[in-house]
């Protein structure tokens, strides 16, 4: 039991990785601003390292993690799109980054919530623990942008 709910974390959080490294490559083609920009391109870094430690964990413990599937992917991407035709100020994008983040932040808690303490691995763990950290940072700083 242990092993099936520490896979479940360790693939929501590369699932969440995944999901926020396309939506950030699909966003940052359309940000004006310098300060979205640079904000974009830091948190992209923070994911891939994230991603990266959640494929190494995976690799250790004999994992497989599944990266979302094309049609996921275009559908972001045309959402994005769409979204940031009409309306590509700081305010807005800050507005969709600080929606995605607070996806991707109850996805995490709420896997994390299932695994009880005697069924938690404790890298898997500590790496939910860092992405939540990360993801809470990320929130703040959007929501900063908005108003």
């Amino acid at each position: 039991m242990e092993r099936k709910k520490s896979e479940e974390v360790l693939a929501e959080i590369h699932r969440n990785c995944q999901m926020a490294l396309q939506s950030i490559s699909n966003i940052l083609p359309e940000a004006d601003d310098l300060e979205v920009k640079e904000e974009l391109m830091h948190e992209h870094e923070e994911y891939e390292k994230l991603c990266a430690h959640a494929a190494i964990i995976a690799r250790d413990k004999n994992i497989e993690l599944k990266n979302p599937g094309p049609i996921k992917k275009a559908m972001m991407w045309s959402s994005i799109k769409m979204s940031t035709m009409t309306d590509n100020s700081r305010a807005h994008i800050a507005e969709m980054m600080a929606q995605g983040t607070v996806m991707g932040i109850t996805a995490i808690r709420s896997s994390l919530g299932e695994m009880s303490e005697s069924e938690a691995d404790e890298d898997v763990k500590a790496l939910a623990k860092a992405t939540l950290s990360a993801e809470e940072k990320f929130e703040k700083t959007w929501k900063s942008m908005i108003g």
